[in-house]
């Protein structure tokens, strides 16, 4: 059991964030273990030919083989929506001491790190250059084109979620939400370790005004703290809808739906059962952002689509009649 201590104060300053850079790192345990991971497997499949211009070497060695990876890889965000060049530019700018301890820290034996770091080690600064330099190119030739898109719009639907959960149920049922292994009660945040595969040298935190920040991942099973509770406190937590991500578009089924809507409308709108953008729309039906904005404008004038807005994007979800002709 892990126990994070919150004060009331620490309760108000506790927030929710995605970064792109820990989805990236992350992304890695894909190689090492892509059974785990069953709904990435399309995504694996179309990058694999491209692994091979890539440093491959450091990119897999930054991930253990229980799937840990080095704090200092996944610094907690700055703010709730982080680009990756910005966080990058943080991670470049790693003390040589904490690259060096992170690794020691994440494979724990001297004996365990792959050649590739304990080389490297010889040379923190130069093996963190490296390190930045394999994660940007892995980014834009795997990640940034054909995925972050789909991935950005689970994060940005999951926080949007989050955030109706507490502001209707409170804190309780928000932590309970994230993970059945989560109990809050009396200022302590309980986390079961029971199932992980490796247990955490430490059994509690005090928040202590550091303020806790709340992370969804599409690479996690359960919540994952930090390994080391020195660092500003982040809990990582399978982000809601996730199983989407290998999605095919959905035939327009049933007949009589397609002759009210149209082909193009009756699949959009059997996408919609949880909320999309247009451009996570056009990604999954591989069409252009103006096409699917036209069909969304019919859909919901004939009140059968809601519409949020979150910064500069807007969700569109199904009303009740919507669910209705779905059915």
């Amino acid at each position: 059991m892990i126990e994070f201590r919150l004060a009331v104060g620490d309760l108000a300053t506790t927030s929710f964030a995605y970064s792109p850079l820990q989805e990236a790192v992350f992304s890695l345990r894909c190689l090492h273990d892509p059974g785990r991971y069953p709904h990435h497997r399309p995504w694996l499949r179309r990058i694999r030919p491209r692994l091979a211009e890539l440093d491959h070497e450091v990119l897999t060695a930054l991930v253990t083989p229980w799937l840990w990876v080095p704090d200092f890889l996944t610094p907690r965000p700055q703010r709730a929506r982080p680009g990756l060049a910005e966080e990058l530019d943080r991670l470049g700018a790693t003390p040589p001491e904490a690259v060096d301890a992170g690794f020691r820290a994440t494979y724990r034996t001297p004996e365990a790190l792959p050649p590739v770091v304990a080389r490297g080690l010889a040379d923190p600064a130069a093996l963190l250059a490296r390190i930045t330099d394999a994660l940007d190119a892995y980014w834009h030739t795997c990640l940034a084109a054909d995925w972050w898109p789909r991935a950005q719009s689970i994060l940005e639907a999951d926080l949007a979620h989050r955030g109706r959960v507490l502001a209707e149920q409170g804190a309780g049922a928000l932590f309970a939400d994230l993970d059945e292994r989560l109990a809050w009660s009396d200022g302590l945040l309980r986390l079961s370790t029971r199932d992980f595969t490796v247990q955490a040298p430490w059994t509690d935190v005090h928040i202590a005004g550091r303020g806790l920040v709340l992370l969804p991942t599409l690479f996690a099973r359960g919540v994952q703290p930090l390994i080391d509770p020195s660092h500003p406190p982040v809990l990582m937590y399978p982000a809601r809808g996730r199983a989407t991500l290998s999605e095919e578009p959905p035939p327009a089924g049933g007949e009589a739906l397609v002759r009210l809507l149209g082909r193009p409308r009756a699949r959009l709108l059997l996408l919609l059962a949880e909320p999309a953008s247009t451009t996570e729309l056009a990604h999954r039906l591989d069409v252009t952002p103006g096409a699917v904005s036209q069909h969304l404008a019919v859909l919901y004038d004939a009140g059968l689509l809601t519409r949020t807005r979150s910064g500069r994007v807007v969700r569109y979800a199904r009303t009740a009649l919507g669910d209705a002709l779905c059915r």
